[in-house]
């Protein structure tokens, strides 16, 4: 499972065009410790799962999906900010968790 969840962060993280420092700065956690997740060589806590699916604008599963094109699955990653600091990114997970919840609402609504 920890090399699933190691492919599918570096992939999104990739795709979304963050460097590792980007992103273990949003998840606040060492870029060490963030190196470390995405090789598979740690395990990463339950938390940080949490905070990436929000960063990255996904559903936690989808982190967990073995599916090479986990990247397509972003629902809202359009956000690339050049020398993000961490409060830009704690209010682009805010937004994107606001996201996430609209739209499994409305996917609830639907059926």
């Amino acid at each position: 499972m920890d090399k699933i969840i190691a492919r599918n962060i570096k992939k999104l993280r990739e795709t979304a065009r963050y460097t590792q420092d980007e992103v273990a700065q949003a998840l606040g956690v060492t870029r060490s410790a963030y190196s470390n997740y995405e090789s598979g060589d740690r395990e990463v806590p339950y938390d940080v799962i949490e905070k990436a699916s929000d960063f990255f604008g996904c559903d936690m599963a989808v982190l967990f999906e073995e599916n090479e094109n986990v990247d397509a699955m972003i629902l809202a990653s359009a956000f690339r900010l050049d020398g993000m600091t961490a409060d830009d990114a704690a209010e682009i997970m805010r937004f994107k968790d606001i996201v996430k919840s609209y739209l499994k609402m409305e996917a609830i609504e639907a059926r």
